[in-house]
């Protein structure tokens, strides 16, 4: 799959909310899918929001400071996040939720942080400007590629501004391409992390949190009955078919229910976009949005659902 031109930026608006207080991890490690109890200052660990039945709710990094937590919704609505968050919040815990600020998540391909800040952890300040995060997740540039996070007015740094940014049509088109998910097309009430390939969002092996018993079904017996795809759809003069859309049902050659288009973006070859794909057609290389032939492939940001011994049984 092709990826746009090296060497090149790409900025998205985030909302940052910060928790402070003795409880902060403990508090958070009970609202969300990762293990972040026994988190350390300086890690960003990434986090899946969900409902108590895991359904999807927003993506989330949080930033362990000392007695404080920055949490970093990528997708989702921030302030509803923050209300939820603050309805669950009980008089005894050492909490305290700040409103939602708004921040800028920078991603790039093609440049490389000067040699100490490459060595450096997450959480580290980039010479410059920003603050350099290494999640160890995907986040739409490659798995191993950090992100920077810029607030207020603060300043690319000097090794990233010379990058050209891209367009709001490209960043959309390097999202597809790589399988992040967004809201409300990908994230909403219908999926759950599982599905949307953000297994590296969610730890099995933590205590209760909302959505984990769901969630731990799902990984037991091998329960997502479906998965995010990318599609790709070329005209054919010998087949006149109409573009494919958002929402679309997606079916196999012989008509068979396939699943349907999250995510749908025109191209000047055609179109692109992300579609949650049912189980029995995931082998399928080609699938068809009415007239449409679309072309299927895993997106590298997808991180397949784990199987527990419950599948086997």
């Amino acid at each position: 799959m092709s990826q746009p031109l090296s060497p090149c930026r790409w900025s998205t608006p985030v909302s940052l909310i910060r928790l402070e207080g003795a409880d902060v991890l403990r508090f958070l490690h009970g609202q969300s899918s990762q293990a972040l109890a026994q988190a350390s200052p300086g890690q960003t660990l990434a986090t899946a929001l969900t409902s108590p039945t895991a359904r999807m709710r927003g993506l989330a990094l949080v930033l362990v400071r000392q007695r404080a937590a920055d949490l970093l919704v990528l997708s989702g609505d921030g302030q509803a996040i923050r209300q939820g968050l603050d309805r669950v919040l009980f008089p005894a815990d050492q909490v305290t939720l700040g409103p939602p600020e708004p921040a800028l998540l920078v991603r790039w391909l093609g440049a490389s942080p000067p040699e100490g800040e490459a060595a450096a952890g997450s959480g580290e300040a980039a010479a410059g400007g920003g603050e350099l995060l290494r999640p160890g997740v995907d986040l739409g540039a490659g798995a191993d590629q950090p992100a920077l996070l810029l607030r207020g007015q603060e300043q690319l740094p000097h090794w990233l501004a010379p990058l050209p940014q891209l367009s709001a049509e490209a960043i959309e088109l390097q999202r597809i391409r790589s399988g992040f998910p967004s809201q409300p097309e990908e994230i909403n009430d219908d999926t759950n992390p599982f599905e949307l390939g953000l297994a590296g969002w969610v730890s099995l092996n933590k205590g209760c949190y909302v959505g984990q018993e769901t969630l731990a079904k799902l990984a037991t017996y091998d329960g997502v009955k479906q998965q995010l795809r990318h599609w790709r759809w070329q005209p054919n003069p010998a087949a006149p078919a109409p573009m494919p859309e958002r929402g679309a049902s997606i079916t196999t050659a012989d008509g068979q229910r396939a699943g349907a288009i999250s995510s749908c973006l025109a191209t000047a070859a055609g179109a692109e976009g992300l579609a949650l794909v049912r189980r029995v057609a995931l082998e399928q290389p080609e699938l068809w949005a009415g007239a449409a032939q679309l072309t299927i492939s895993t997106p590298p940001a997808f991180v397949p659902p784990p199987q527990g011994a419950g599948s086997r049984l």
